[in-house]
């Protein structure tokens, strides 16, 4: 896997996520790693936060990310209006081995109505994905991944 890790792109999108990956990716030895955070654009519409109160929240995630892992990263703040694309663009940037995500949130209903930013990232991309397990951050966020019970006859393939 050392070619894998030698120089990683790790998206964070919240402090617990920050913290969540930071705690699955301790256990391995990354060369370099870059933490992204994309600020989601409208699109036309209107933002619900300022771009400077959207850059000082990226600026908290990268600090709980660096100290969770207790080691300094380079950070990179983008902006798009589909987040998978801004992400892949970033990797392309900083010369990227590979992508390196820990998924959480939700049932499979709910990511198929959302919309799944990691399954665009393992499905669209042209580098390598690493999907780490998650060590149990989510269940600190209230989303543990399994399907909910009150879904009965909901059916997955």
């Amino acid at each position: 896997m050392g070619e894998l890790f030698e120089k990683i792109l790790v998206p964070v999108a919240s402090r617990e996520d920050a913290k969540a990956t930071a705690a699955a990716l301790a256990g391995y030895d990354a060369a370099d790693i870059v933490t992204v955070h994309v600020i989601e654009k409208a699109g036309g519409a209107i933002d619900k936060a300022g771009v400077e109160q959207r850059e000082l929240e990226a600026a908290e995630i990268f600090d709980v990310f660096e100290e969770s892992l207790e080691r300094s990263v380079e950070t990179k703040i983008t902006y798009g209006t589909d987040v998978a694309e801004a992400i892949f663009d970033v990797a392309h940037d900083v010369g990227a081995s590979s992508i390196v995500i820990t998924p959480r949130g939700g049932s499979r209903w709910i990511r198929l109505l959302t919309g799944d930013v990691a399954l665009s990232l393992v499905t669209e991309s042209d580098l390598p994905v690493v999907v780490l397990p998650d060590d149990g951050g989510a269940v600190e966020d209230g989303m543990s991944g399994e399907e909910p019970t009150d879904m009965e006859g909901v059916e997955d393939e």
